[in-house]
């Protein structure tokens, strides 16, 4: 099943400068503005390699990656970054906190080299859709610099607890830790005890692991591999950097991903006049919403958060459940169909506002931002409740794949805290 390994992981020195200042999250949820604010709080960070800027005089579209692999050079020529001295597992831990929630939470990972599979070997499971235009771009990195610069999300099942425990109790070297700009305080830990490896290692051999956040360089590392074809040994490209945690891990968040859609076929009373057909709306101000679908949930509802122009604020609730599913006639799964991302796609957008096809909507996990969005030019959003890690579960043993963005994992990986080069092999 899962082969995982420890390895000489790139981290930045002192010399680069402070930490905080180094970091940044992942390439696909950085807009432009957020990553030129990044990029000037130092010149060494990360996303300088991540995101490479494309310069008006560049005679090709694929300089910047050339340049990304000539600053992950230098960087180490000058000792920027260093490897480390023998091969680790990294402990990370992230402690953060949720609106309206005065507990706080922690999630713990371990980060390690995962041999890459087809998914069609079963050992590693996507749940999502990906595509193919975001793929291109991470290949032409990896080619470029022959190095995994960011670390995706693996789960894996732990309903008893073991691997949480060794993990927690595996004696670590000298840790660092950075407050990143969403709040979470991100800490981590090499595990160099040759025990504690083994142990871990050996723990996970026999699991599943279901990918989280991250599945287009997954993929594109599978890609990566398999242009090399058979091979007698184990070799670099073999493997790629992944963050894994328990799914009963209490600190395990799934956060609701918002839909903003631009433009529709409707107007808004007659959108509401649509829905009104399948739906009982509830009236209520826009700003109420995320507190309303939540309780609706709790109380056993399946409910939808829809914002209009001006705080106008619609609960919809289905008048028959069972009807309401008949409407999705695509081949999926009864699971498949059920999901809320599901229902609001193929049959609220599709079936329902005639909303056809992605290019009209933008996504995000900030309620405010969406309900906003309706009083800044929108036509309307949509707030969901978020799946369950039992959903994903069943979606990808089934061999199925949710829409894009269905899953919003929190907090996210941060980049910058370690990275590994295939040359470190």
């Amino acid at each position: 099943m899962a082969a995982i390994r420890p390895f000489r992981g790139l981290r930045f020195t002192s010399s680069a400068g402070s930490l905080q200042a180094l970091v940044a999250p992942p390439y696909d949820v950085l807009s432009p503005s957020e990553r030129e604010d990044l990029a000037v709080r130092n010149e060494h960070n990360i996303v300088h390699l991540t995101l490479p800027e494309q310069h008006p005089d560049d005679r090709s579209k694929y300089i910047k990656y050339a340049r990304s692999a000539a600053l992950l050079a230098d960087w180490r020529r000058t000792g920027t970054l260093a490897a480390e001295p023998v091969p680790a597992l990294y402990r990370y831990t992230q402690s953060f906190h949720l609106p309206h929630i005065s507990d706080a939470f922690t999630r713990t990972s371990f980060i390690a080299l995962i041999k890459v599979e087809p998914y069609e070997k079963g050992v590693v499971l996507p749940h999502e859709q990906t595509f193919p235009k975001h793929k291109e771009d991470r290949m032409r990195i990896l080619e470029a610099t022959r190095a995994h610069l960011e670390c995706i999300f693996g789960l894996y099942e732990d309903p008893a607890g073991e691997v949480l425990s060794a993990l927690k109790k595996a004696p670590v070297g000298s840790e660092v830790d950075v407050l990143s700009d969403d709040g979470t305080t991100q800490k981590l830990e090499p595990i160099t005890d040759q025990d504690s490896v083994d142990k871990l290692t050996h723990l996970l051999a026999d699991k599943k692991v279901w990918i989280a956040d991250g599945h287009h360089r997954y993929e594109t590392a599978v890609a990566f591999r398999e242009k090399l074809g058979p091979k007698d040994d184990l070799i670099p490209e073999d493997f790629m950097m992944m963050a894994l945690s328990s799914m009963s891990d209490p600190g395990l968040v799934l956060l609701p991903t918002h839909r903003i859609v631009h433009k529709m076929p409707f107007s808004t009373a007659e959108a509401k006049t649509a829905l009104a057909q399948v739906f009982d709306l509830h009236n209520t101000h826009s700003s109420r919403l995320p507190d309303a679908i939540e309780k609706a949930q709790a109380e056993g509802k399946r409910a939808f958060g829809i914002a209009f122009e001006g705080g106008d604020g619609i609960v919809a609730i289905p008048k028959d459940e069972a009807a309401l599913l008949a409407l999705d006639d695509s081949n999926g799964s009864d699971a498949l169909k059920g999901l809320d991302v599901s229902v609001l796609h193929r049959v609220i957008f599709e079936k329902i506002l005639g909303v056809q096809g992605l290019d009209s909507i933008s996504y995000t996990r900030d309620a405010a931002e969406a309900y906003r969005a309706a009083d800044e030019g929108a036509a309307a959003s949509f707030l969901m409740n978020p799946p369950t890690v039992d959903d994903m579960k069943e979606i990808a043993l089934g061999g199925e794949k949710m829409p894009q963005k269905s899953t919003y994992y929190f907090p996210k990986i941060l980049s910058g805290l370690v990275l590994w080069s295939l040359n470190d092999f």
